[in-house]
């Protein structure tokens, strides 16, 4: 399966790849493969959807990544004020980077 998440959660012990992926990787990979959204914020969903040309959708669930999974991530590389909540706009004003999240063993 291949997730969309808002963060690198490791979900497990063992052995993780984590690369960066360049935004055109990441619109061919989600156009090429079903994927599930597990991006819990409205104006993050916005934003990505803007950003990759696709309908991102809100769905704050829990993922628990197995071997077979891969997990698309978006991340902010700044450390937010505790309770801030952005809006579409201020993200694109911030760095992030995108990068694909795999377990590799236990």
């Amino acid at each position: 399966m291949l997730y969309l998440m808002n963060s690198p959660v490791l979900t497990g012990y063992g052995t993780w790849k984590f690369l960066p992926v360049t935004t055109q990787a990441a619109r061919n990979l989600l156009q090429n493969t079903p994927y599930t959204s597990a991006i819990g914020h409205e104006s993050t969903a916005r934003f990505l959807s803007t950003l990759l040309g696709l309908d991102i959708p809100v769905n704050r669930i829990q993922v628990d990544l197995t071997a077979e999974d891969i997990a698309l991530v978006f991340r902010v590389k700044i450390r937010l004020a505790e309770g801030i909540v952005l809006t579409a706009s201020q993200i694109a004003d911030i760095p992030y980077e995108l990068g694909q999240l795999q377990w590799l063993s236990s």
